[in-house]
């Protein structure tokens, strides 16, 4: 009788354990995980989770649990935070809480003193330690922190002590995306893909990203600060001078067209054309003459992208139409909320 119990409560036991539910992704995702919080990138590219993960790279991935090379540079640690709280919802397996957790926890370790977020942490190797805008890397961080503050969709499955840390990691990031928010002579402007964590100032990341106003990364930037519900006065005066200066610098009637590479290789090479009714934005403007400009490796600031090499014409978008449905579309619907 007595062995019959021992044995019903073992098999419960295993029961429930065998009813924890996984899912492979997440389980990648824990793989990955770097032993502080954070997530690593390789070899510079976004981590493909649909690859399958042999002994070998299992053995690596065990081995650098503790390098300092986690980042935020194309939605790393953010996208693995996210996942995995969604997962969470799914499967209840809290494995994949406490990862996000972990992950939040290094997020709000690695915010500088005065709100940002570098690219990279703890590694802190020349541009990576800049507060970076680039690739809306520090927006997604935000946008974490939105969530947790406010317990947004699966994200209320964090523990009670998340929602007051990240709000006020999201009020200290605004300040600082308000502190580095570019004057022309008195006058608000845009932003730089990359700040300096100390002056603000717009700084040198890459050879080819100099100190410049960006096209690009400041449309996220705008779009953040009009996802604030009641805006203060400082927040109106920001978005409405971005927003102004983004439908200054457009190029009216150009559109980039892709044609062959000459010298045969499979790259497109990327050229101006004059296109009626369409309209561009150049990725970087010249700080104080809004004038676009090109940079190839030598850092050498040119004025027309067919000066710059094939390699960087036809491997970066120096011309997009990012901030187009903001200025069109969206800041309408937003001056109409909350008035100007």
């Amino acid at each position: 009788m007595r062995y019959k119990i021992l044995m019903c409560c073992f098999l419960a036991s295993f029961g429930t354990f065998a009813q924890i539910a996984t899912d492979s992704t997440a389980e990648k995702m824990l793989l990955y995980q770097r032993s502080y919080g954070g997530w690593p990138q390789y070899h510079g590219d976004a981590t493909n989770y649909d690859l399958a993960i042999d002994d070998a790279r299992k053995k690596m991935l065990l081995a650098d649990k503790n390098q300092g090379d986690a980042t935020i540079d194309d939605k790393s640690t953010t996208l693995e935070i996210e996942y995995l709280i969604n997962s969470f919802s799914k499967t209840q397996n809290k494995t994949y809480l406490n990862a996000a957790c972990k992950g939040i926890d290094y997020l709000l370790k690695a915010q500088n003193k005065a709100g940002g977020w570098p690219q990279w942490y703890p590694d802190t190797k020349g541009y990576h330690t800049h507060i970076t805008y680039n690739d809306q890397a520090m927006i997604d961080v935000m946008n974490i922190m939105k969530m947790a503050a406010y317990k947004i969709g699966a994200f209320a499955s964090l523990p009670e002590q998340y929602a007051p840390k990240a709000k006020a990691a999201m009020e200290n990031g605004i300040k600082c995306l308000l502190n580095t928010q570019y004057k022309q002579n008195g006058k608000l402007t845009a932003w730089c893909a990359q700040h300096d964590a100390q002056t603000l100032e717009p700084a040198k990341a890459r050879m080819f990203e100099l100190p410049s106003l960006s096209g690009n990364e400041s449309v996220g930037i705008v779009r953040f600060l009009m996802q604030i519900e009641h805006p203060s006065e400082e927040i109106k005066t920001a978005i409405e001078a971005a927003v102004s200066w983004l439908d200054q610098v457009k190029i009216p009637d150009a559109d980039v067209k892709f044609v062959d590479d000459p010298n045969g290789s499979k790259r497109k090479d990327r050229v101006l054309i004059s296109a009626p009714g369409h309209t561009l934005w150049a990725r970087f403007y010249d700080l104080e003459t809004n004038r676009p400009i090109f940079v190839g490796r030598d850092s050498q600031v040119k004025y027309a992208i067919a000066e710059i090499e094939f390699e960087r014409r036809s491997g970066y978008a120096y011309y997009g139409t990012w901030p187009y449905n903001l200025i069109n579309k969206e800041y309408p619907a937003w001056v109409a909320k909350w008035g100007k």
